[in-house]
């Protein structure tokens, strides 16, 4: 299996959602997340995180260069002291250093052995650390794949407690979602689109995950609609609007995993996904009345 691609710190992995796939995509990592959509599609992908997401390939800051301390006298006591300040900037330093040469390590490990063959010993050894450092870091292995707060949570939430009035939660979230998938068809996105989706799909513990995740972002979502539409206990309609949300995430995210891995990218793959995401996003607006009426 191809390892993934070194540029890492272009990428930012984002939850999935779908069944047989996993959480992850990658994005241009120095892109923002994405806000609320406008009410109508987006022509254009949006500044989105692709919600996706979950686990996050470190980005890699350029580091300071490392200069020996200088000789300071001691302040008078009306002087604020700041050479503490500077210690914990530089461990701080170190310290996301180290977590970027484990993620790093257990990607390559991922892309060639696969997830579930990969030890955490075996990411330690590669990384140059200790075990114990790896799980300081990411206490459970699937945390190396998947962040266990997704970028994609607060972001689509935001999009539907900012639309417009009027404007429905299907509108607002199914916008946010379109705008934001659509953004896997960048090129900068495939390599590691492609080379994500092997890992997850090679492993039914990821798979797991995944829907792990796509189920507290469901829950996440059918609570907001609950709080606003103020539906009692036990009504069913803002886990049906949250289900449908997240089942046409799920099925843009699936669709973008497939044509990638097919060797398709680019405005094509773009242009698929917002098509095929408008027509999902009219069901949501419109309702499944008129859709696969017996004949």
């Amino acid at each position: 299996m191809p390892s993934l691609p070194r540029e890492r710190d272009r990428y930012r992995v984002v939850t999935s959602v779908v069944v047989v796939t996993g959480v992850a995509h990658a994005l241009p990592r120095t892109d923002p997340v994405p806000g609320p959509s406008a009410p109508a599609p987006p022509t254009e992908p949006t500044e989105a995180a692709a919600g996706a997401v979950i686990r996050a390939m470190p980005s890699r800051p350029a580091v300071p260069p490392r200069r020996a301390p200088a000789v300071v006298p001691p302040a008078p006591e009306t002087q604020p002291q700041r050479p503490a300040k500077r210690t914990l900037g530089a461990r701080e330093r170190r310290r996301q250093e180290t977590r970027e040469r484990i993620v790093d390590a257990a990607a390559e490990l991922f892309a060639e052995h696969g997830f579930d063959s990969v030890s955490v010993m075996q990411i330690a050894k590669r990384a140059g650390v200790v075990e114990k450092t790896v799980f300081n870091h990411f206490p459970v292995k699937e945390g190396l794949v998947f962040d266990a707060d997704p970028p994609m949570r607060a972001a689509l939430l935001d999009a539907v407690r900012r639309r417009p009035a009027g404007e429905s939660v299907a509108a607002a979230a199914g916008s946010f979602v379109v705008a934001a998938m659509s953004r896997l068809g960048a090129p900068e996105a495939a390599a590691g689109v492609a080379g994500m989706a092997k890992v997850i799909r090679g492993s039914r513990t990821l798979q797991i995950r995944e829907r792990e995740i796509l189920g507290a972002l469901t829950g996440a979502l059918a609570d907001l609609i609950a709080e606003e539409t103020g539906a009692r206990h036990g009504e069913i309609e803002p886990w049906l609007a949250a289900h449908a949300v997240l089942g046409l995430y799920a099925s843009l995210l699936e669709l973008a995993r497939d044509r990638v891995l097919d060797g398709l990218g680019g405005p094509e793959l773009t242009s698929e996904l917002l098509r095929q995401g408008q027509r999902g996003l009219s069901l949501l607006q419109f309702g499944l009345a008129s859709y696969a009426k017996k004949r």
